[in-house]
Order: C-alpha cells, then structure tokens, then sequence
C-alpha cells in the first residue's frame, strides 16, 4: 500500500511540474508513475481497491491541472509563465512596395556586410549588398528584390 500512494503522490507531483515546466518528461514520467501506481494497487488490492484508486488518481490528476490553469494565472510566477499579451507585429515579404523600389536611390543605415539597413525616403528597409561590403553612410541603388529584404549595389 506504502508503494501504491508514493508512486501516485510522485506522477501527480510530476505531473503539476509539467505545467509550471513544459517539456513533456515530467509530464511522462509522471504518467508513468501515475499507471505504475494503479497497476499496483490492482495488484495489491484487488480489483476494487485497484478501480477505487485509479478513480481516486484519475480525478486528483484532473483536478490538480484544472486548479493549476484556473489558479496559476494569478500568482506571481503565473504571470511571469503565461503569455498575458499579443504580438501585433508581422513578417511579410515588400511583394509591390519592393517592385516600386527598384531603381530607387538610399543610404545604408549600417555597414552592410552583406547585409544590414538602407533608408530610402525616410523609410528603413533591410537590404543585401551585391557588391559585398558597403559601409554605413554609403549611397546605393536598389536593383531587385528577395523575398524579405532589397537587393542594393553600392553606386
């Protein structure tokens, strides 16, 4: 009986780590020691007593990550393990704004090696080097477009 409530009060230890320490292991391990323990119980206990447990592990397991999502959140370390706010940035190629550029005339923002920031007309872009080192202050012409950045020759 000793071994059947260690390992049940392991896997649900282990198992509350899970969400406090993502990573699947614990959570793994936990499970393990969790069935290890319902096993054993059937064992020495009979199949009442192994039922009584598993319902017993089930239901403990089921409300200790309801209590840990519910509760956590609103703890300090919740807070600090939760995403609380969203990105609102995104990446997207230039697609037309780089086609309109072609041919336009900028500076480097930072030495481009080969690559780096060009400005043109105020606006900061990233930007690939043809000619290999630019350095930062330098005038360039765009010459094409790649996916994510400008394509620049040093003029």
């Amino acid at each position: 009986m000793m071994w059947v409530i260690l390992m049940a009060a392991v896997g649900l230890t282990l198992i509350s780590l899970e969400i406090i320490i993502p990573g699947g292991v614990l959570g793994a391990i936990g499970a393990v020691c969790s069935l290890t323990a319902c096993a054993l119980s059937f064992s020495e206990l009979g199949s009442a007593g192994g039922m009584l447990s598993t319902i017993i592990i089930l239901t403990a397991t089921t409300l200790i990550i309801w209590l840990e999502f519910k509760l956590l959140s609103k703890t300090k370390l919740g807070r600090r393990a939760f995403l609380t706010k969203s990105v609102d940035g995104f990446s997207a190629s230039y697609g037309e704004e780089a086609k309109q550029l072609i041919d336009s005339e900028g500076v480097t923002k930072t030495t481009l090696a080969p690559s780096g920031y060009i400005t043109i007309e105020g606006k900061r872009y990233e930007a690939f080097s043809q000619s290999g080192l630019i350095e930062a202050n330098a005038p360039v012409k765009v010459v094409g477009a790649d996916n994510f950045r400008l394509i620049v020759v040093a003029k």
